[in-house]
């Protein structure tokens, strides 16, 4: 018992510290909170479940995904800049945010499905893609399964595989107790949900190199030099994607969106303005 009572514990506090608490953004002298906006909000139901999305703007249409745990709220620095020239979308993933699921399983591989319905909800045939953490690997497996949807994608603090080659050691060790201990405890709504997102902490994703040369648009692969994604891991992904840029920013860890959300705003804008350019070997050298 005293075991179960330190798990609780030491998930309860993960959990208060992941959690973003939810950001404001004044507007015109209007306050208006991302991700609890009922003039921009909307449900869709598909697929099993009741997914919360809201879009903001007009123009090429730009999908904007969050990580583990995490809610359309985190991207409040991203929203203001990008909205001005694109139709913005954003949505809380599977058992996340305000999309409730009660089914027992949850894979990136679902969660790319489940954004791709929404496109085709939202009848939009392509567009560009924003993916932080969890939100990255569910914009490489979208542009890997449903390739005509992405136009270009930009992910940064994505990773390949749950194993300490990608994730720093520590990091790793910490997800694998969290999601073990997680697993004993008595099952309720909450647990059952936070068992899901844990376990994908630990034991997924399952994405390999031959998976990423198929990836056929642009992308932009971002990282912090102190990212709990290790840089070499980084660079392994940008390697493996034919048409690819990498970029690590300095100084920075994991929140890279956050910390820079100025020049990660106007860099990942550039991206997408910019046609691509492969740079050859020979080109390298000048």
């Amino acid at each position: 018992m005293r075991n179960y009572k330190k798990h609780v514990l030491v998930i309860a506090a993960i959990l208060f510290t992941a959690q973003v608490h939810a950001q404001i953004t004044e507007t015109g002298g209007q306050k208006i909170i991302y991700g609890s906006n009922s003039k921009a909000g909307n449900y869709f139901e598909s697929r099993g479940f009741k997914m919360y999305y809201e879009t903001y703007g007009n123009g090429t249409p730009l999908l904007i995904i969050h990580g583990n745990g995490g809610s359309i709220n985190d991207f409040t620095n991203q929203v203001p800049f990008f909205e001005k020239q694109y139709h913005v979308i954003l949505a809380d993933s599977r058992a996340q945010g305000k999309s409730i699921d009660n089914a027992d399983s949850l894979s990136y591989e679902m969660m790319a499905d489940d954004l791709n319905a929404l496109l085709d909800h939202l009848h939009v045939d392509s567009c560009y893609v924003i993916g932080w953490s969890d939100g990255g690997i569910n914009g490489l497996l979208l542009a890997i399964r449903h390739p005509g949807k992405v136009k270009k994608l930009a992910v940064t603090g994505a990773n390949l595989v749950p194993d300490s080659s990608a994730v720093e050691p520590e990091i790793f060790t910490w997800a694998k107790f969290l999601s073990d201990s997680i697993n004993k405890l008595p099952l309720s709504p909450e647990v059952k949900t936070n068992r899901k997102l844990f376990n994908l902490l630990a034991h997924e994703p399952h994405i390999t190199v031959a998976q990423l040369q198929t990836i056929k648009c642009p992308v932009l692969v971002i990282g912090g030099d102190h990212d709990v994604i290790r840089p070499r891991h980084t660079m392994l992904i940008a390697e493996s994607i034919p048409k690819s840029y990498l970029w690590i920013l300095p100084n920075s860890g994991h929140s890279t969106p956050i910390v820079y959300k100025e020049i990660f705003n106007e860099g990942v804008n550039n991206f997408f303005k910019q046609p691509y350019r492969e740079i050859t070997g020979l080109q390298r050298l000048h």
